[in-house]
């Protein structure tokens, strides 16, 4: 199976194909015209991967799929692995991008987090494919980074330092999906909830955890399932770590504009203040 991440195929080829800067080879010889072109490949690829995963984008599957012998895949896209930039590029170009309205930059770069969580929701693949180092640079990504940029207006960060807030937002998004996936990929397995899991396993748990050796473990660990029903709680997860997330930029905001109050700067405890 080929390499399932962003920018493993070969650079030219990908960057001309996410830019549709070169079509499909012409036939060596005179035939039928091509019955599909660059974009429903693509199409098709996501909603196979959507559908059974990433791993089950094959070009012999995606052939199946359009109907198509395997090999005709290869006038539209070169491999797998620039197939893969052009599916995940594909899915940033359908993000919306609504006009920013709010005032205030922590409630922007919320509905920037929102929205990528939206989008692993709807795509769980792409939060193992996708990956931050190596992003196919295509029209999806560049219209994405500029759009959320843009959320970071009026905050005084340099650039450097307002790419990599927003780096730092979106790594966060990414890694919470896939500590929610995993979670629902355990219940899933397991046939049972978190609560119906950790009731059934309570008299094993009991004997293990020894109060005298790890006190503060069972204090924290029992007041954290009581709150959350479970050892892990993706909801409760989320809304910590944003707002966390957004108290650490809030702090460097404020330093940014030593004549700001501090308070108005800050937006607010909770990821969704105006």
């Amino acid at each position: 199976m080929a390499t399932e991440r962003t920018g493993a195929g070969d650079p030219d080829r990908t960057l001309a194909l996410l830019w549709r800067a070169a079509s499909a080879p012409e036939p060596t010889r005179r035939g039928p015209r091509p019955r599909h072109s660059v974009d429903t490949v693509v199409a098709a690829a996501v909603a196979l991967a959507d559908e059974a995963g990433i791993e089950a984008v094959t070009m012999r599957a995606v052939a199946d799929r359009l109907g198509v012998a395997p090999m005709s895949l290869y006038t539209y896209v070169p491999g797998r692995a620039e197939l893969v930039d052009l599916m995940v590029d594909s899915v940033h170009l359908a993000m919306d991008r609504p006009r920013w309205r709010a005032r205030s930059w922590r409630r922007r770069l919320a509905l920037v987090a929102e929205a990528n969580r939206s989008m692993f929701t709807a795509h769980p693949w792409m939060a193992d494919v996708a990956t931050l180092s190596r992003p196919p640079l295509g029209p999806g990504l560049m219209a994405k980074y500029e759009h959320e940029l843009a959320a970071l207006d009026g905050t005084g960060l340099t650039e450097v330092e307002t790419d990599s807030a927003l780096t730092f937002v979106l790594s966060f998004v990414q890694s919470h999906a896939r500590a929610a996936q995993a979670a629902g990929r355990a219940r899933e397995d397991s046939a049972m909830d978190d609560a119906a899991w950790w009731e059934a396993n309570a008299p094993l748990l009991a004997r293990a955890l020894d109060e005298e050796a790890y006190p503060r473990a069972v204090r924290v660990g029992a007041a954290a399932g009581a709150a959350q029903s479970s050892a892990y709680s993706p909801e409760h997860a989320w809304e910590f770590g944003l707002t966390a997330a957004l108290d650490g930029l809030a702090a460097l905001v404020a330093r940014r504009e030593p004549g700001r109050r501090r308070g108005v700067s800050a937006g607010g405890a909770g990821p969704g203040r105006q």
